[in-house]
């Protein structure tokens, strides 16, 4: 199996979220390998294409995201 790009794992995690979180997990695991792998410190995500675009879920995102290894934050 091959290693997915940063891009292509953060489409997943936009799926995931959409889709009521499902196999969130498995998609932070696979993002934080793809930006170890990239040499990135921190994922961007577009808060637009967040279902919980507001700053409580940007926060609960990034506080869930933090705790399995993966610092987020969002373009402005």
């Amino acid at each position: 199996m091959s290693a997915l790009s940063v891009d292509e794992a953060k489409e997943a995690v936009y799926t995931s979220l959409t889709n009521d979180n499902e196999d969130i997990d498995l998609h932070i695991a696979n993002l934080k390998d793809a930006m170890s792998i990239a040499g990135e410190k921190e994922a961007v995500f577009e808060p637009d294409r967040l279902v919980q675009n507001n700053r409580a879920g940007r926060k609960m995102m990034q506080s869930y995201f933090k705790k399995r290894g993966v610092k987020v934050s969002f373009a402005s």
